[in-house]
């Protein structure tokens, strides 16, 4: 199966979790059953400068991004530190996170949720 860009599912929340601005996820799956019910999201996430992800605990799942570009504020379960560009972020369950866009480029993310 291939998934041509133009077949993807575009979404642009606003205040996700609470968060400024809002966020541009571009789905790489339209469906969990893309995973072999295996997880959700596997997506491309672009946050603005200013703009974030609100923290969030994750239950039954774990949450993965990888940064491709930018830089961000990133809340590690309460521990605030920098990512960026090559860098790999975990949540497992019951843990929690969010990011806030620092900087004057906007941050690109590869988001992958799996399930427990």
């Amino acid at each position: 199966m291939i998934r041509r860009s133009g077949d993807r599912i575009i979404e642009r929340p606003e205040h996700k979790f609470g968060a400024p601005g809002f966020i541009t996820v571009r789905n790489l799956i339209n469906s969990s059953d893309e995973l072999n019910g295996k997880g959700r999201v596997f997506a491309h996430t672009t946050v603005l400068p200013g703009n974030g992800i609100g923290f969030h605990v994750h239950q039954g799942d774990t949450e993965l991004y990888y940064v491709v570009s930018g830089k961000g504020e990133y809340n590690d379960n309460g521990t605030m530190t920098v990512i960026e560009a090559g860098d790999v972020t975990f949540t497992p369950s019951g843990t929690g996170h969010g990011v806030t866009c620092i900087g004057t480029e906007p941050l690109e993310l590869i988001a992958l949720i799996l399930y427990d």
